[in-house]
């Protein structure tokens, strides 16, 4: 019995001692395990950086000009030195007070969000330092759940195992989001105050810093009184930090903040709607998606002029300043090339992201008819002579199955004009008439040769342009008739370049398509300049453009437009409401200002040319009351030019009779042949005196 029970003791002391070999040897394996995978953590790399690896937009002279993401945020990462001190107190104040203590996880802050979640039943509650949302901005959605907040946590120990303190700051404020468009500090204090990140004061820091939070709820723009109490809010927790003294948190709390105002904030997003509408290009180019495109750090070259982008947005604050919900575009291609040079798509990038450059939904009105005149003229149906009567008209088509009366704008009618009155006074009885005679048909043909992709109506509204149009597409039309004829293809990207310098796209090379006779475009060039002359409805514009410009108003109930082009520039400019709001006269007048002051601004620096004379036309001089050769004996006599046979054969007798008038004339009636000396001359002295 004495042994019996001198034996539990020992058996009592075994069992501890294999539990607590037990132990530490599950503690130790634990201790490998840890090791093991802080070891694998520290030697995987993390993804790139977003803003190192994010694909860039490169315009027409090899300068980066913006990044491509969805989010529309603005590129300019700036270092801890020029960030002000007072914005990394406000921050860490209220994001992190133990940033530099802690190792990527505030366990405290943790235990106590999970004792609070558990509580709630749910994942209300949140304990993240810097480095974890770092993690998440930079690497993962914002879902509350537990697969990404152990992807969080992985990420969180490999930003603290690779970077030192400072840079993860540097990091987080140049990534964070501050509402309204702009990630990063330096994006955000330009936006909201108008100066660099550097200069911030305390009050202004303070505002910011605490914005993150909920970008929407404490904007300052949209919930002042939310923005000032979180303001309070961080200015005592840097007064109980000591980092500033109470009174200074009280006259900061006090001070009234001036907010830069809204409507500037489009000035930190150069080429925004252009950037987006390349990013859908090159995507599809490539065969991935956009989002995938963001992260693949490509260098897409592009065809963008960066000062005729910068002339085109400055054209478009100007022309739409307080035009409240009304909208606009301007699109700008080169016919020479086909390339686009300069895009706006809308007032305001942050406040609609809807590219109105693209839209397919709008009626170009008449800025439609020079495509159908180009028919009439290219069919040698119709010259710039060809006259018809401007008076209240039925017409009966289909067989005479259906009727068709338009009006002119204000009921005004001219009774007999030519083609040269009716494209500069925009006659809409002209027009239909001119469309029932070449077909609608023969039209949309023409318009299909010039790029319109969009469905044309086989109908006699289409001369008035009631088939929608893109802006981009009348630009690339109006290009055609630009440069003679020529069809270029519509360019925006040149070349595509990967990480490592392969090129995995590059534009190929095109003399252009000649689609439509070079002597019916100048001549209906000619006819166009009319549009900006006395009588045109561009003439109120005529004086802000100081070269020669040929183009075409449009007006609809909904719509606006004004499309014209240089040598060196086809551009169209719309303007008009997103959800069918009819426009009034005084809206639809802000085109052809836009127009004017980009087409002036962007070629500043080009001298002024006249269109070059193709082969295949003659310029005559006539007698505008009769419409025919004039003679030395008519009082008024204006040069008119026609393709190559289809010019007037009779002399006007309305100041002499038959031979007489004939013999008046001799030859000088058609010394402004094609080729000849006469017209270049006669060209150049118009422009020159005018």
């Amino acid at each position: 019995m004495p042994l019996q029970s001198s034996d539990k003791p020992v058996r009592k002391k075994s069992r501890w001692r294999r539990f607590l070999l037990a132990l530490t040897g599950l503690a130790l394996l634990l201790l490998i395990c840890v090791g093991a995978l802080l070891g694998y953590l520290y030697r995987k790399d993390l993804p790139p950086i977003p803003e190192d690896a994010r694909s860039r937009l490169i315009d027409s002279r090899g300068n980066v000009i913006a990044v491509f993401s969805a989010d529309g945020r603005s590129h300019d990462p700036v270092g801890l030195k020029d960030i002000s001190p007072l914005l990394i107190q406000a921050t860490l104040a209220v994001e992190d007070r133990k940033f530099y203590e802690h190792t990527g996880f505030n366990l405290k802050s943790m235990g106590r969000a999970v004792l609070v979640n558990l509580e709630n039943g749910s994942r209300a509650q949140g304990a993240s330092t810097l480095t974890q949302q770092l993690a998440r901005n930079l690497y993962l959605s914002h879902e509350k759940t537990w697969t990404r907040k152990v992807k969080e946590a992985v990420y969180t120990m490999q930003l603290e195992m690779k970077y030192s303190k400072d840079e993860i700051l540097r990091m987080y404020l140049n990534e964070i989001y501050y509402g309204h468009g702009a990630y990063g500090i330096e994006a955000a204090s330009r936006m909201y105050f108008g100066k660099s990140a550097a200069s911030l004061d305390l009050a202004e820091s303070a505002l910011l810093a605490g914005i993150p939070k909920g970008p929407t709820y404490y904007s300052p723009y949209t919930h002042p009184d939310n923005a000032k109490k979180r303001q309070k809010i961080i200015l005592s927790s840097m007064a109980e930090m000591g980092e500033i003294t109470q009174a200074e948190a009280d006259r900061a709390a006090g001070e009234a903040l001036a907010l830069k105002p809204r409507e500037a904030q489009t000035a930190s997003l150069p080429a925004s709607y252009f950037r987006d509408y390349v990013g859908a290009a090159a995507a599809k180019l490539l065969g991935i998606s956009t989002e995938e495109l963001e992260l693949e750090g490509l260098s897409v070259y592009t065809t963008l002029d960066p000062d005729m982008q910068q002339a085109a947005e400055a054209a478009v604050a100007q022309g739409m300043a307080g035009a409240g919900g009304l909208e606009t575009a301007l699109v700008s291609i080169d016919p020479r090339t086909g390339y686009i040079k300069a895009m706006v798509g809308g007032v305001n990038y942050r406040a609609n992201q809807f590219n109105h450059a693209l839209a397919t939904t709008r009626q170009p009105g008449s800025s439609f008819k020079p495509i159908m005149y180009l028919a009439a003229l290219s069919e040698k149906e119709m010259t710039g002579l060809s006259v018809f009567n401007s008076q209240p008209t039925l017409f009966h088509y289909d067989n005479n199955r259906k009727t068709y009366q338009p009006r002119n704008f204000g009921d005004k009618y001219l009774g007999e004009i030519n083609m040269r009155q009716a494209i500069a006074a925009s006659d809409n009885i002209y027009a239909v008439n001119t469309i029932m005679k070449v077909g609608p048909d023969k039209v949309i043909e023409t318009a299909r040769k010039m790029g319109i992709v969009s469905p044309l109506s086989n109908v006699p509204s289409l001369a008035l342009g009631t088939s929608p149009v893109s802006p981009l597409e009348m630009a690339g039309a109006f290009s055609v008739i630009a440069s003679g004829g020529v069809k270029m293809p519509t360019t925006a990207i040149l070349k595509i370049v990967d990480a490592k310098g392969n090129v995995l796209y590059e534009a190929p090379g095109t003399a252009g398509e000649s689609v439509v006779s070079p002597a019916a475009a100048y001549v209906l060039t000619r006819l166009m300049e009319g549009v900006f002359e006395t009588g045109g409805t561009g003439n109120r514009v005529a004086s802000l453009i100081k070269r020669p410009v040929a183009g075409k108003t449009g007006t609809t109930d909904t719509d606006a437009w004004m499309v014209g082009f240089t040598p060196e520039l086809s551009t169209a400019v719309w303007v008009g409401y997103d959800k069918g709001r009819d426009i009034t006269a005084t809206e639809g007048r802000r085109a052809a200002p836009i127009f004017a002051q980009y087409t002036e601004q962007a070629l500043a620096n080009v001298p002024p040319k006249i269109f070059p004379i193709p082969d295949g036309v003659v310029s005559v001089y006539i007698n505008p009351e009769s419409g025919k050769l004039a003679t030395a004996a008519c009082p008024n006599k204006v040069l008119e030019t026609f393709i190559s046979g289809t010019e007037p054969t009779a002399y006007c007798n309305l100041h002499g009779n038959g031979k007489e008038a004939e013999q008046a004339a001799g030859t000088g009636a058609r010394k402004g042949s094609s080729g000849e000396d006469h017209t270049w001359w006669s060209d150049i002295k118009r422009w020159w005196l005018n």
